[in-house]
């Protein structure tokens, strides 16, 4: 009987011990979910209209960032997450900016994201533009930075000249057209160092020595190239037509570019220039003031600006658009051709009614 008892006794401590292992097995399992689920699983909801983008703006707060996690969905759990980030104290440590959020990240990876600054930069593309509130509103748009802010400082020309070299007028010679990469919390201020940065890749040694060959300033060679490109879109003519208005600079003639009218009228959209346009009162009206205008009539870009620096060579001093509706220039050595160009395109006009 004591042995029967005894052995008895020995099955159930087995089976007590083995049900702690199974317990400690299934609580360790549980904390290892546990710890997976908060730390590493993947808690970015899924997209189906692309990337998904977090904007944190300047000065966010903690609970800002959670207000657009959850406003727009982009945490399968957002309680997880909310618990870690008080753990690792990011709340505490908030910063700006623009993150891509891909569906693999966890908490852990995406706090770290967030608390490391490890943001998206933006492809900022900035489109020719003839006035500064345009560019203003270019960047405000696919930035950050306050639009307000940089028609201020494009109006600073004390920091301008002090800065970038240019004045008022002239700092619109500082933008190229085309692509940028750009962080999204780009201030007003960093968005024009990084224009003058590309700025000056683009005047190289060559294309300096090209400029002074032509006795025109990198600034000069914008303004000329900005009319150039108001012109023509066709590459062909763009070095043919910057030969001409050399010409004319260089025999002390005046421009008559009718895009320079265009721009002192304000009105871009006219398709027809009248003799009456002609007596605008502006300093950008080339047909009564000589040399070029104070600053440029659109934002050059780089084929524009070639364009200026390798001219053709050619004996022109006049050109029209074709009357064909081809969107190229016949070009004159004298006044008394061109005459005959002008008077066709003028009757291309009248047979289209094209009045203004």
């Amino acid at each position: 009987m004591p042995q029967s008892t005894s052995s008895s006794s020995r099955r159930l401590w087995r089976r007590v011990a083995v049900a702690l292992v199974l317990l400690l097995l299934v609580l360790g399992l549980g904390a290892l979910y546990g710890a997976w689920r908060v730390l590493w699983k993947p808690n970015v909801a899924p997209s189906a209209f692309g990337p998904a983008y977090l904007y944190i703006r300047t000065g966010s707060s903690y609970q800002a960032v959670l207000d657009s996690l959850e406003t727009h969905e982009l945490l399968v759990e957002p309680g997880t997450f909310r618990w870690l980030a008080g753990q690792r104290q990011y709340p505490a440590h908030v910063r700006p900016g623009r993150y891509l959020l891909t569906p693999d990240l966890g908490n852990d990876a995406l706090l770290d994201m967030l608390m490391q600054g490890r943001q998206d930069t933006v492809a900022f593309m900035l489109n020719a533009f003839k006035y500064k509130p345009q560019l203003a509103r270019q960047v405000g748009i696919q930035l950050e930075a306050d639009s307000i802010r940089l028609r201020e400082l494009l109006a600073d020309n004390r920091r301008l000249l002090r800065r970038y070299r240019l004045d008022t007028t002239t700092i619109l010679t500082m933008f190229l057209p085309g692509p940028y990469r750009l962080l999204w919390d780009t201030s007003a201020e960093q968005f024009l160092d990084s224009a003058a940065a590309v700025h000056g890749r683009f005047w190289n040694a060559e294309r300096r020595r090209r400029a002074d060959s032509l006795k025109l300033s990198p600034a000069e060679v914008h303004i000329l190239a900005s009319i150039v490109q108001r012109e023509t879109a066709k590459p062909e003519d763009k070095p043919v037509i910057a030969g001409v208005y050399l010409n004319r600079l260089r025999t002390r003639m005046r421009l008559q570019a009718d895009p320079t009218l265009l721009w002192a009228i304000g009105n871009f959209g006219v398709r027809r220039v009248l003799n009456k346009d002609k007596l605008a009162d502006s300093p950008y009206n080339t047909y009564k003031h000589a040399g070029l205008p104070p600053g440029p009539i659109t934002s050059a870009n780089r084929q524009s600006l070639d364009a200026v620096l390798k001219p053709a060579a050619h004996r022109y001093f006049f050109f029209c658009a074709r009357p064909d509706g081809s969107g190229y220039s016949d070009f004159a050595e004298t006044y008394a051709e061109h005459r005959r160009n002008a008077r066709r395109y003028q009757q291309r006009l009248d047979s289209l009614k094209i009045r203004r």
